[in-house]
């Protein structure tokens, strides 16, 4: 159902995001994430599935697919393609395709992003494929909870620091966290730490976190650019492979 109205100054719409993502936690938790944007009273967030995650295809598969006339797997329209299409049923309504990029597929960043683009723009019309975005966790989800260590510490009663660097470079987060609190438990610990998570904090350097901060930045943009908490946080170091699905938002 579109809610958009006018107040006689600016329209004013309320949108709908359907997620997509490729992790048991995100499945449960990732809404939460956004809750920052939800507090504005102008968006939702729903999971819409839970998917493998996809790598990067040979050019040999690449042609024996073409040489069977197609244009992606079978699997990558029945389980990325169909779910968008169904749900971007109206201009209020966006996609966004949320994975993990862990160190051993990080060098294929933009190979993987050409996968899952294709298989929005292949399924999608014109209109609503400008609707769908590909976004990624860098390395993964519990990356950022090394730039929010009050979170963590509220959570699990650890007495962890800010990370000093870029937590989007640490190898193997989910692990660092396990050393320092072995009973980590992935979803109900991580879910609660989310939960806790201060997104403008995580965002507050402006030359770190360059991928997740695009990933609020198109979701900003898709509300249509609220004054909200998070915005003065939107203009720092964006990522190179997904930052250009914000100017193909509809203005």
């Amino acid at each position: 159902m579109n809610l958009s109205y006018s107040d006689g100054e600016q329209d004013w719409r309320f949108a709908h995001f359907g997620l997509i993502v490729t992790g048991r936690t995100e499945e449960r938790c990732l809404p939460a994430l956004f809750g920052i944007m939800r507090a504005t009273g102008m968006c939702s967030f729903t999971v819409l599935r839970r998917i493998e995650q996809r790598s990067s295809r040979s050019k040999k598969r690449q042609l024996e697919m073409v040489g069977r006339g197609k244009k992606i797997p079978d699997k990558d329209a029945t389980e990325i393609g169909l779910p968008a299409r169904r749900f971007l049923t109206s201009d209020d309504m966006f996609v966004l395709l949320v994975d993990d990029l862990e160190a051993d597929r990080s060098e294929r960043k933009q190979e993987v992003f050409d996968r899952y683009r294709r298989a929005l723009d292949t399924m999608l019309l014109p209109s609503q494929a400008c609707r769908a975005s590909v976004h990624f966790l860098v390395n993964m989800l519990e990356s950022y909870f090394f730039a929010n260590s009050a979170a963590v510490n509220s959570a699990l009663g650890t007495t962890l620091e800010d990370y000093e660097g870029d937590v989007e470079t640490i190898h193997n987060p989910k692990a660092r966290i396990r050393s320092i609190h072995p009973g980590y438990k992935v979803i109900d610990d991580g879910c609660r730490i989310i939960g806790c998570l201060d997104v403008p904090h995580v965002l507050s350097r402006r030359d770190v976190c360059s991928s997740l901060r695009t990933m609020f930045a198109w979701v900003h943009k898709a509300i249509g650019e609220p004054d909200s908490e998070l915005s003065p946080y939107l203009a720092g170091r964006r990522s190179d492979v997904t930052k250009a699905q914000i100017c193909a938002l509809p203005a």
